[in-house]
């Protein structure tokens, strides 16, 4: 009896301190994200980026036969417009082999003309007389014509190259341009492929900048508006030319983490800009007289749908608190650099642009990023 009364006070006690337990909050796991603070299309407006000016088209001339210079009379600056001849090789030795290859033609055809004319006679006279000449006698006829016309096909193309050969003792210009430098004088004995002259074409100037990769983003949405960007020259400080963005680099710099940009401007008219000088470029994006549009560009995993409805969202990282709240938004035009969103996004604010099928709302997240652009 003493044994049942202390199992019964043992259990009571157990109970009472199990209903006196509190009950332990479960902690809510907090995921990992990658995310990107959107930039705002106004800071390409307010940095400028360095660069050097370049040529449209530049080419160092030189001929594909050798010989002695006979007429190169262009001098260093002199305009030059397309198919204009700017130096000429002594062409007397490549005449010379010009004639002797037609000559050997001619006196090929001449003992076709006669090879054609015996073989077609034996076939006749066999026609009448099958015992008058022999199988093999046709047979020799035939060979000697087909072995002639053989010859004459390589005469004919012994010709053309000699021919060609003359031509090529011409260099003419292949596009308008400039002089820029002269490798050779008149009268030098020059070899194939040696460079005599070298031509650019600065009707437009290029120019190629590096841009960090939080902003690449913006010039891809300013690539199809044409001149939307700002040129200074450092020798024409107080000038301002308008350019367009030509190409956008695909491959960002291991080093510097920047992509190469190459702009293209219409050489101005009241100034000369040279290939190889200073500048610097911005965009018109901000000024109250630019046309370019704005937009905001993130990358094309930052959007998702619930497939509960139309909308297409994204997941905003609240800075402060880490939690992520999902937000509609109105896509615009799809960039190489990513999609355009016209509405429901400002700019400076984080965007998660992988893991947002894991996501609930008001999740607290681990933002985790590689890039300047993405958020430490």
């Amino acid at each position: 009896m003493r044994n049942f009364t202390g199992l019964f006070f043992s259990i009571l006690l157990v109970l009472f301190l199990i209903g006196c337990e509190k009950e332990v909050p479960q902690k809510e796991m907090v995921r990992s994200v990658r995310a990107i603070k959107v930039t705002s299309p106004d800071e390409l407006s307010k940095r400028w980026f360095p660069g050097q000016a370049k040529a449209t088209q530049e080419v160092e001339l030189s001929f594909r036969v050798a010989g002695p210079l006979v007429d190169f009379s262009v001098d260093v600056g002199d305009r030059l417009t397309r198919n204009r001849v700017v130096a000429r090789i002594d062409p007397r030795d490549f005449q010379v082999d010009l004639r002797n290859a037609k000559g050997k033609l001619e006196e090929a055809n001449a003992v076709l003309e006669r090879a054609q004319a015996d073989y077609d006679r034996v076939v006749r006279i066999r026609q009448k007389d099958s015992g008058a000449i022999s199988q093999a006698m046709i047979d020799r006829n035939k060979q000697l014509v087909e072995s002639t016309k053989a010859d004459i096909r390589s005469l004919k193309a012994t010709v053309d190259a000699a021919s060609d050969k003359l031509s090529y003792t011409f260099l003419k210009a292949p596009f308008n341009g400039i002089v820029s430098a002269k490798y050779v004088e008149n009268y030098e004995d020059v070899t194939a492929k040696q460079p005599i002259l070298r031509l650019i074409d600065h009707s437009k100037i290029e120019m190629t900048i590096n841009m960090p990769e939080n902003l690449i983003s913006q010039a891809d949405v300013l690539k199809p508006q044409g001149d939307v960007l700002i040129v200074r020259f450092d020798p024409f400080p107080d000038r301002e030319i308008k350019a367009a963005i030509k190409e956008i680099g695909k491959e960002a710099s291991k080093t510097t983490r920047t992509y190469p940009v190459t702009i293209i401007m219409d050489q101005p008219e009241d100034i000369t800009i040279l290939p190889g000088m200073a500048g610097k470029v911005t965009s018109a994006v901000g000024r109250g007289d630019s046309s370019a549009k704005q937009a905001l560009v993130i990358p094309e995993t930052a959007v998702f749908s619930t497939g509960e409805d139309s909308k297409t969202y994204v997941w905003i990282v609240d800075d402060t608190t880490k939690k992520v709240s999902r937000r509609d938004v109105v896509t615009g035009g799809i960039l190489d650099s990513g999609i355009t969103i016209t509405k429901g996004i400002d700019p400076n604010e984080t965007v998660v642009t992988a893991g947002v099928h894991y996501l609930n709302e008001d999740q607290e997240v681990s933002i985790i990023g590689v890039s300047d652009q993405e958020v430490k």
